[in-house]
């Protein structure tokens, strides 16, 4: 076997080539398929692939494809996949190797079958298949165990990857290692962001996001866009006379109901603004599917058996309590039909209408009495 002349400084290049492609990417499907491009040029490859092991599925599903692709193959595709039955080294050589106090590396497949793997006959076959000579598998390692492979392939009439590409395959495959490590690191970061730790929904940074974009898409497109804004009932009640712990459960409870509630309007989203407070975003439905949502929601919260209830106010674009255009003034809106609700002590939502833009723009009044909430909320 021999190695297609590469020389040292181009493959230190190539590495960091590779390690700045992948440093940019978002997320790991963004690695990948950042990574896949770099790695076949810097192996002088005509094809090169990155898969991800679903350990719950027991897959190998394909990310990206790169380079000359056989009959069938996609750039992107939606959903490729093999059993790791078919491919036990990705479990059993792996292991192995690391049992015998080694690190994983990556091995050379022959279309004629005379490689330097242990278990050739899936991958000889495949090569076949496709027109293809030889290829080089590398395990993709993350927490110490393997995450994916990196599978890159020559032509029949390219020379046969040698000894030398497979250890430098096996370096390439830990810089997509580090880079995918990065890219989870930073949706851990965002999705923290973004979450309520105590009841799993989204936060309020997460709806003045989402709405941002809603309006932008109803002042192009004529969207309408629904909010629906909850106050929990009883939760001070239920705070002092059977603890925190029991109101959180209370509010994780009602985040579960929300939730599910939220599950009839496609694309919404469910989140805690803060305290006992709840909403509802959704965009493009009927609105007489969002007034069902609240309504199932209203008595659903009845059945937690803790609390009160709960106060729903509907609020949207296109309702005649007057033009929205900014998050602010739908909220406000959202936030009187709640006021009004809980006021009322209403089992049913109150939605946004004249009267209730009426109650949204009167100037402030007494002070509200201990329990209630008197001022609509807007961030600009």
């Amino acid at each position: 076997m021999g190695d297609r002349e590469i020389g040292g400084d181009a493959r230190l290049m190539a590495v960091v080539a590779l390690a700045r492609a992948v440093a940019a990417a978002q997320t790991p499907v963004d690695a990948a398929r950042a990574a896949a491009g770099h790695v076949r040029e810097a192996l002088g490859a005509s094809f090169a692939a990155v898969s991800v092991w679903e350990r719950e599925r027991g897959l190998l599903r394909v990310l990206v494809n790169d380079g000359r692709l056989a009959p069938g193959e996609e750039r992107f595709p939606a959903d490729e996949t093999y059993p790791v039955h078919d491919f036990p080294e990705v479990v059993e050589y792996l292991h192995g190797e690391w049992a015998g106090g080694g690190e994983p590396h990556a091995w050379v497949e022959t279309a004629d079958g005379r490689g330097t793997g242990p278990y050739p006959h899936q991958r000889v076959a495949a090569l076949r298949r496709r027109g293809r000579g030889c290829c080089v598998v590398a395990p993709i390692v993350l927490h110490g165990r393997a995450w994916g492979e990196l599978y890159i392939a020559r032509e029949l009439d390219e020379p046969v990857f040698g000894r030398a590409d497979a250890e430098f395959a096996t370096v390439l495959s830990a810089v997509i290692a580090a880079g995918v490590a990065q890219t989870e690191r930073l949706e851990e970061v965002r999705r923290l962001a973004f979450t309520d730790p105590l009841t799993g929904l989204a936060n309020r940074r997460a709806v003045d996001a989402r709405l941002d974009e809603a309006l932008e898409r109803h002042r192009t497109e004529g969207t309408e866009v629904f909010l629906v804004v909850c106050d929990l009932n009883g939760l001070k009640r239920v705070n002092d006379t059977l603890g925190h712990e029991v109101g959180d459960k209370l509010l994780v409870g009602f985040g579960s109901v929300l939730s599910l509630c939220g599950a009839m309007l496609p694309g919404s989203l469910a989140a805690r603004l803060g305290g006992d407070e709840f909403c509802l975003l959704a965009e493009g439905c009927a609105a007489s599917e969002v007034e069902r949502a609240a309504e199932e929601l209203c008595v659903r919260a009845r059945w937690l058996g803790l609390g009160d209830g709960v106060a729903v106010g509907v609020a949207s674009t296109d309702a005649d309590a007057g033009p929205v255009r900014s998050a602010r003034r739908l909220f406000r809106l959202a936030d009187a039909a709640q006021y009004q609700a809980k006021a009322e002590r209403s089992a049913k939502p109150v939605i946004a209408g004249r009267a209730v833009a009426e109650l949204a723009d009167a100037p402030p009044g007494p002070p509200p009495e201990p329990g209630e909430r008197r001022t609509f909320r807007g961030r600009r």
